[in-house]
C-alpha cells in the first residue's frame, strides 16, 4: 500500500520543488510549464508520458497551445506520496 505524506514530508516536498504549488483540497501539487509553441509543449508531454508509464504513476494534465499544466496526487492513498515526489523530480529533469 502507498503511504500518504505527513505534514513534515509534504513541507519538505514543496521546499524541494518551489515551482510546484500545493492544492490542498485534493492534496496535490500543480505546476504550469510554458514553451515556445505547441510542438514543444506536445513533445514535452510525450516525454512525460513515457516516463510516467515506466513509473506506473500517471499525471492529470491539460494542454492549451504552448502551456502544459500538470497535477500530481496519488489516488491509492488519497493525497501526496513519495511516488509524486519521484515523478515531479523526473518531470523537472525533462524540463
Amino acid at each position: 500500500m502507498v503511504r500518504k505524506l505527513d505534514d513534515a514530508e509534504r513541507t519538505a516536498l514543496l521546499a524541494r520543488f518551489p515551482e510546484w504549488t500545493h492544492e490542498p483540497v485534493r492534496d496535490a501539487i500543480v505546476r504550469r510549464f510554458q514553451f515556445a509553441d505547441f510542438a514543444q509543449a506536445f513533445g514535452f508531454m510525450t516525454s512525460v508520458a513515457i516516463l510516467a508509464e515506466k513509473m506506473d504513476h500517471h499525471p492529470e494534465w491539460s494542454n492549451v497551445y504552448n502551456r502544459v499544466e500538470i497535477l500530481l496526487t496519488t489516488h491509492d492513498c488519497g493525497g501526496l506520496s513519495e511516488r509524486d515526489a519521484r515523478l515531479a523530480e523526473a518531470i523537472e529533469g525533462l524540463f
